[in-house]
Order: C-alpha cells, then structure tokens, then sequence
C-alpha cells in the first residue's frame, strides 16, 4: 500500500516562509511568501532574462540569463546585480550545482560555459563542440542555429553533468564538462528540461518534444514513458523530493500550441510507480489556457508558473490546486521557477 503524505496548504508555514525566483522573459521577479499571499519585486526589467539559477549553498546568490545580455549575478537578494562578463550573450540555460559550486552557462549558438568563481571568470567547455552529432543540431524556428536548452549538474557526483541541446540530443559527461559522451539512448533528442532526484543517486528525468524519459542509471540509458498522456509535446519536469517514483510533466499537443500565444490545451501530468500518466485538475482549468512553462517541487509542495503570469500550488502531490494570492508588481509572464526557504 502507497504511503500518503499529506501536506496541507494551512501547515505549510511550520518549517518558516519560502521564497521564489522566477523569469518574466523580460525581467526576474522575487516572490515572498507573507502568510497567504506573494509580495512580488521585479528587477533587472527591460532586459530580456529568460532563465536563472540559484546557488544551493547561498539562498541570496542568483544567477540571470539575459536573451542578448549575458549573465546577470545579485548576491544580496537581488538588490544589487553584477555583469559577469560571460563571452557568448545570449544566454538559454543556467545551472550551479550542488555537488561542487560550478556555475555552468548554456548560451545560443551552442556552446557551454564553466565558472569555478562564482561567475567572476568563465572557461568554455569546448569538448561539447566535439561530438559527432553536432552538424545536425538545429534548432527549428531557427534551423541554422541551436542552442543548449538545459543544464542539470548532479546533486550528488560534482563530475557528472547532463546537456540538453534543442534541438539535438541529451549528452553526458563524467568529468565536469571535459569530455562528453554524445545522445543518450532512450532520451527525447528535442530536450526542454531535464532534472535529478536530490537524494536517489542516479535517478534522472526528462521533458522533451516529442514525450517524456526516466534514468536509473546516471542518465547513461533511457526509459520512455508516455503511456497515459494524449499530449507529447512536454515542457517542464519535476520530481517529488521524497519518492523517487512520483514525477510531474506540463504539457501541449505541440510547439505551435504551446508557444503560439493562444490556447494551448496544456495539462499538468503525474507519474507514480510506474503507473500510466494522471492528469491534475483538481481545482485548476481543464485544459489550462497559458502553458505550465515551469514546475518546482519543493518539500511537500509544488508549483506551477504559467505563461500569463499566474502561479498555481498544490500540497497534496497535484491532487488539489489552489490560485497563489499575489501582491506588489504586475507578473505579465512566468518562464522559469527557482524555489528556496528563508525564516
């Protein structure tokens, strides 16, 4: 029999508020929790930040990925941001990782970027350049280029790091970016997101265009998993801390839907124990009319960002929704989540 874990929304405070970063696609937006509602701040508006990463290790430390710009970094909460001089602007995908402090950059053209100082010099990571498949990536609204769509460093081996090239394959190095071992069998080749269990080594996990995949060997080999779900067009993952099993996808019925600025028929999916996929819609709109561009799963909550600004909690592994109150400046859009405590 499957353990439950209640988490009711009214208990969530015991263990202190929370705080969430997110990109508007044109500036990054703190969100603090105060009793039932979000005080939202937006900064470094006007410039195009289109994905961020929050260190592990400093709660007040954030990276910005700029679409023109380069990378952005605010070590007090966002009061203050410095240029970190990346040499490639436009910036696709971020990542620290938890295992050893690395700050890693993907940027459009694919190349990959490694900061061992926090952002205050770059080196890139050349090798990725190297593998067989890269003449064919191309990203298709823009078929001469690609760009690296995803970042996932291990939270448990500072060496092992996996890529996501859109549109060109999942790839895998063992030694912090040196070498590279090019597309995974079994992954989706068009990746979106990509994510490891905290505290389950080897367990890895992926959103792509044209379905969804699962790990259990340090993202070596592939599983798909489809079975359940009408929609393949897939965007963001995340995976319950706790149960390795229990995972969650958003998705469409494809890009054009997705990203066209109209109804996308999107949904909310649940994966448990192997089962077939679950659609949550329990208290949100069947289908959601913006997309679910980011989801985070923090403990014993999670959260989904959509694409018109609006933020949707559950406590009860998607079982049940409710609308986020929200206060202060206007959110027009919400693209990427990044989730930590504070007291």
């Amino acid at each position: 029999m499957r353990r439950v874990r209640l988490s009711p929304l009214s208990e969530r405070h015991t263990a202190g508020m929370a705080r969430l970063w997110a990109t508007t696609g044109d500036g990054i937006a703190r969100l603090d929790e105060s009793g039932d509602e979000w005080a939202v701040e937006l900064f470094l508006q006007g410039s195009g930040a289109q994905c961020l990463a929050v260190d592990p290790a400093d709660a007040d430390t954030v990276y910005a990925g700029l679409r023109e710009n380069g990378v952005r970094r605010t070590t007090d909460a966002g009061r203050s941001w410095d240029d970190c001089a990346l040499p490639e602007p436009g910036v696709f995908s971020l990542a620290v990782s938890a295992a050893g402090g690395a700050v890693y950059a993907g940027t459009e053209p694919s190349r990959l970027f490694r900061s061992d100082d926090r952002g205050e010099s770059w080196r890139e990571l050349a090798g990725l350049l190297e593998l067989e498949s890269r003449p064919t990536w191309s990203f298709p609204p823009r078929p001469w280029t690609s760009h690296v769509r995803w970042i996932a460093p291990s939270p448990h081996d500072a060496g092992l790091l996996l890529v996501g090239i859109e549109l060109g394959g999942l790839m895998r190095s063992t030694d912090g970016g040196e070498t590279w071992q090019d597309h995974r069998p079994g992954a989706q080749p068009d990746v979106h997101s990509l994510a490891w269990h905290p505290r389950v080594e080897g367990r890895a996990y992926e959103a792509g265009g044209g379905g969804s995949a699962w790990s259990d060997d340090a993202g070596d080999t592939w599983h798909p998993a489809d079975d359940g779900r009408d929609r393949n067009y897939t965007w963001s993952v995340a995976v319950d801390p706790e149960d390795p099993e229990c995972w969650y996808v958003s998705a469409s019925t494809g890009p054009f839907a997705a990203h066209g600025g109209r109804d996308p028929q999107a949904q909310i999916y649940r994966r448990r124990d192997g089962e077939p996929w679950q659609v949550l819609a329990g208290g949100l709109p069947d289908p959601l009319p913006a997309m679910p561009y980011a989801l985070v799963a923090p403990d014993g909550r999670l959260f989904a960002g959509l694409a018109d600004g609006r933020l949707w909690e559950s406590g009860d592994q998607g079982d049940t929704w409710r609308a986020c109150t929200l206060r202060g400046d206007a959110l027009p859009r919400l693209n990427a989540l990044g989730f930590t405590a504070f007291s």
